[in-house]
């Protein structure tokens, strides 16, 4: 790769850590303003809305996109973590309880991050079950923003987080199988998981440190 390719990667890297400690982590679980949608035109909206207003989230979808992209089951991998997310949400819904979620959503983005540093892809086996334990704790942080609507809007919320989610991990997914295909130096996507890990890490001291 070149130099400015890499130059590009660092400062996107950086760019997502500057916005994750510029963020309000609530924000990102309230797209209608804390109010629960009421019609299905809001929970819409509302599952669109997610990952783009909540950087954690987005930031694990775009590593999930880029660790699947190894695998020649790539597709079915992305896709898997989005289905695990959703019973998540649906977990959250039905009345469970996860204490500390949002610092596991955190710790989970960094150990997403972390292993986008790896030189060597992660096994198929070990990536499923990465992918199923992320997607559920990100989806029980998700379905805050939902829980205790009316079934229209929690099934319009349950699609469109469907389709976000699948069209952020499966956009990651192509953009780090064409690099891997043009270069063997995967230092830009070295870097993207830099960004990431550093995104989770922001993230935590936000949860554990007071005015982080």
């Amino acid at each position: 790769m070149t130099a400015k390719t890499i130059g590009l990667a660092a400062f996107i890297a950086l760019a997502f850590i500057a916005l994750a400690f510029l963020a309000e982590p609530a924000f990102a679980h309230h797209v209608m303003g804390g109010r629960i949608p009421a019609t299905f035109g809001d929970g819409f909206l509302s599952g669109l809305g997610h990952p783009i207003i909540g950087l954690d989230h987005f930031a694990a979808v775009v590593a999930v996109g880029c660790l699947a992209a190894a695998h020649r089951a790539a597709p079915a991998l992305a896709i898997g973590f989005v289905l695990t997310m959703m019973a998540g949400v649906a977990a959250h819904v039905r009345g469970m309880s996860v204490p500390g979620a949002e610092i596991l959503v955190a710790l989970s983005v960094i150990v997403l991050g972390a292993a986008m540093l790896r030189r060597q892809a992660m096994p198929a086996g070990a990536a499923i079950g990465l992918f199923a334990v992320v997607g559920l704790v990100h989806g029980y942080a998700l379905g805050e923003s939902i829980a205790g609507a009316e079934p229209t809007p929690l099934y319009a919320y349950l699609l469109g987080l469907a389709v976000i989610q699948s069209a952020v991990a499966l956009a990651a997914m192509s953009v780090a199988q064409a690099i891997a295909k043009k270069s063997a130096d995967l230092s830009p996507l070295r870097l993207v998981g830099a960004g990431i890990a550093g995104i989770g890490i922001a993230v935590l001291m936000q949860q554990i440190i007071p005015g982080a």
